[in-house]
């Protein structure tokens, strides 16, 4: 199929050239040369144009899945795509490849990964310079991509990062007769805010665009009914909500395969490994939370582990882990002033351009009863990981106050309590004392820590409470839910 595709690049090449050669030679004023052009422009636009929108019998069930990120850590258009495929359609999945989608994703023949690179944009002069480099040279490389591939049915793209995407891909369905549908994650110009502040050039561009190219779309979809109708009322957008679910990979770790991850992580952290003793027998494979017995495989968990507290991040502005660190400082002196608590491990997983600043500040910390890790886990093993976890904590503050963090669908898919930071509409997912407790600041998330961990190991606590009611009041599954929200929208077509 890649003959039509060329095809309709050098048609659009040779009209597009054809047309500025016209407009180069009317405005220096030489008609005879202007006047053939306009008029093989005139031919071959047309032509274009019916090339760009000529379907096959397979049109229908082609669908392109946009995102202007890293497919890797793009959790919610990876079940998208998996979702169409498992209903039959073709997806063609666009996007950055800078880790390791999930294997699912891989392994799924009707899912055609096509990855393109980050636009760096011009590094010399102003910032605004190199920004505005970076979306004109992001707007062609889209174009290119777009209009070469395979005429689809329809494009569903992620919002945000949606500048230049949302633009480009309702230009390309115009073009093509395609229907874009965003899934809208939150608001783009309110990310830059927290960096740039509301009142700079870029945000308020940013956001004019968001506002003049959002209702473009054939159908929208959003994360949360707060999200749903503030589109409503201030963007004249009707959405559908979607709420984020997790698929079924999200679930309790069966002790076995906990234990297997440990002792993986124990050769690249050591804050995995057995402290040991001369007494313990050499032969039995241990890790600080795990026992094998090699007599019959049998895997238990040691009665004196530490607690493991996890939580993800993008290590991005809307963030804060200074709350956490200054909690887990706070839980240290709990335990060196007598109360009878667990030490601690803390993973925070994840990539981020605040990454390096903030294990500076871990390892500035000296602290004997909590240890801190910062792993990159690959895609199958963040599931395990979440799933052996005894507590979750998420400091995703929506910079919009209307989108909610994914990390805590996650969670609660495998039945893991969450101590979660506070803001507008969080109470859409985390009831507090009930699957978990929400938290201002850190001397309250330090006082949860304390209070929810003062029974460890034992399940007769608040704790345990929080698990037990998880299990009882699992909803639906992502398939489930996508199945009635969003498969009518793309099947009306």
């Amino acid at each position: 199929m890649a003959a039509p595709s060329g095809c309709s690049a050098l048609l659009a090449g040779s009209a597009l050239f054809a047309a500025v050669l016209a407009l180069f030679y009317a405005t220096s004023g030489v008609a005879g040369p202007a006047a053939c052009l306009v008029a093989v422009a005139g031919l071959l636009l047309p032509l274009w144009g019916f090339r760009l929108r000529r379907r096959d019998g397979g049109t229908k069930r082609r669908v392109c899945v946009l995102v202007l990120g890293d497919i890797g850590r793009s959790p919610r258009m990876q079940y998208h795509a998996l979702s169409l495929s498992k209903h039959g359609y073709q997806v063609t999945f666009v996007g950055f490849l800078d880790s390791k989608p999930h294997q699912d994703v891989l392994n799924e023949e009707k899912i055609q990964i096509v990855p393109i690179a980050e636009v760096k944009g011009v590094r010399a002069g102003p910032k605004i310079l190199t920004y505005m480099s970076k979306v004109f040279l992001q707007s062609l490389q889209l174009l290119f991509v777009l209009l070469t591939m395979e005429l689809q049915s329809q494009i569903l793209m992620q919002n945000p990062p949606g500048l230049p995407g949302i633009a480009v891909a309702w230009f390309v369905c115009v073009l093509r007769g395609s229907r874009l549908v965003i899934d809208w994650h939150n608001y783009g110009f309110t990310i830059m805010a927290l960096s740039l502040g509301p009142a700079h050039p870029v945000v308020r561009l940013a956001k004019w665009y968001e506002h003049f190219f959002g209702p473009l779309a054939a159908n929208n979809l959003c994360v949360t009914n707060a999200m749903k109708d503030d589109l409503q009322k201030n963007w004249g957008v009707r959405a559908t909500t979607l709420y984020d679910r997790p698929p079924s990979i999200f679930r309790e770790t069966p002790l076995k395969l906990q234990h297997e991850l440990f002792t993986r992580l124990v050769n690249v952290y050591p804050q995995f490994q057995d402290p040991g003793s001369e007494e313990e027998d050499v032969e039995v494979e241990r890790t600080v939370f795990s026992v094998r017995d090699p007599a019959d495989g049998t895997v238990t968990l040691r009665t004196n582990r530490p607690a493991l507290l996890i939580s993800s991040t993008s290590w991005t502005e809307d963030e804060d882990f200074s709350i956490l660190l200054k909690a887990l400082e706070d839980y240290e002196g709990f335990v060196k002033g007598g109360a009878f608590l667990p030490s601690l491990i803390c993973v925070i997983t994840g990539k981020g351009p605040q990454k390096e600043h903030y294990k500076k500040i871990i390892d500035s910390l000296r602290l004997e009863h909590v240890k801190i890790c910062t792993p990159w886990l690959e895609a199958k093993d963040y599931p395990v990981l979440l799933g052996s976890a005894d507590l979750g904590v998420c400091l995703h503050k929506s910079s919009s106050g209307l989108d909610l963090p994914m990390k805590v669908v996650d969670m609660f898919g495998c039945c893991l309590p969450v101590c979660a930071i506070s803001f507008h509409c969080l109470h859409e997912l985390v009831k507090h004392e009930e699957n978990g407790l929400i938290f201002k600041d850190s001397a309250e998330l330090s006082q949860q820590l304390k209070c929810l961990l003062s029974e460890f190991p034992s399940s007769d606590g608040k704790l345990g409470t929080f698990r037990k009611n998880l299990r009882t009041s699992r909803g639906q599954r992502w398939d489930d839910n996508w199945d009635q929200n969003v498969l009518p929208l793309i099947s009306s077509r």
